[in-house]
């Protein structure tokens, strides 16, 4: 399940149209999961404690993407980097088989429960999810910890500061989205004209001159294909980004739509760019 893991982690990197000028940056490398969990002797292995709800990690980027976690957890009013927002015991039993805690089946369904619990924890809208830089990472234990009785997931919410590096946590995380100082906080923004040479993805507390401001849908059952994706975005993201701009005759504004890959991967909306 590297691939899902990789989609919700890392920040996609699009096809831009900026302008009425098209551009199709180079796809940026993202660090691979490890692909299986370390294991011990079961014989040696101890139960481990089931993991709190709330608690808070001060984890590195390497160790938010991995599929399990030995960290220790911190005060959430000290530094850190990562908030468990939920937490919930893994089906292991399919058609009267155990299944492994590292087996596809039982790695998928924690892949689909932690995103979409994200939302409800962090509120706002789908949308403002996508514009922000807060993403769900999640954990199970080791095979040896399995085996020795652990039958839990974790789910974390970490910020995505700029390329594999995660930015430290404030405040209370709950309901974050739902106001405009909290969207504000963890926003998407870019360090230059996205497509351009100098743009770097980064949280809107970093220095940046643009800011994602809104994202295009994708309804379609199948992917409509590269020519579509790009139209479908022009006009939904020039009107977005005459509505933030200053003199409504002369502004700038950007679009990145999907790519097959992505859209496959799960990522059905593009994203509306403007100066900020």
């Amino acid at each position: 399940m590297v691939s899902l893991r990789r989609l919700l982690i890392a920040v996609a990197v699009l096809p831009l149209l900026v302008s009425g000028c098209t551009g199709d940056p180079e796809p940026r490398t993202e660090p691979s999961p490890s692909a299986s969990s370390p294991t011990t002797s079961p014989s040696t292995a101890k139960p481990v404690p089931r993991p709190q709800e709330r608690a808070c990690y001060r984890l590195t980027y390497a160790a938010a993407v991995a599929p399990t976690s030995d960290a220790r957890g911190v005060a959430c009013a000290s530094r850190h980097t990562s908030q468990t927002y939920a937490v919930g015991t893994l089906d292991t039993l399919v058609g009267g088989h155990l299944l492994a805690v590292d087996s596809d089946h039982v790695q998928a369904q924690v892949a689909a429960t932690c995103p979409r619990r994200l939302s409800g924890f962090l509120g706002g809208d789908a949308a403002d999810l996508h514009l922000s830089m807060l993403r769900a990472v999640w954990f199970t234990p080791t095979v040896a910890e399995s085996d020795a009785g652990a039958d839990w997931y974790r789910c974390d919410v970490i910020a995505v500061a700029s390329d594999q590096h995660l930015s430290p946590l404030s405040g209370r995380l709950g309901g974050v989205l739902n106001s405009a100082a909290g969207r504000d906080r963890y926003g998407m923004c870019g360090t230059d004209e996205p497509g351009t040479p100098d743009f770097v993805r980064v949280i809107c507390t970093a220095d940046h001159t643009w800011r994602a401001i809104a994202t295009v849908d994708f309804p379609d059952a199948r992917y409509p294909g590269t020519g579509a994706a790009r139209d479908r975005g022009q006009g939904p993201c020039e009107n977005a980004g005459r509505g933030v701009a200053s003199d409504a005759l002369s502004f700038q504004w950007g679009y990145e739509w999907p790519t097959a890959d992505q859209w496959h991967a799960g990522q059905r909306y593009g994203l509306c760019w403007a100066p900020d």
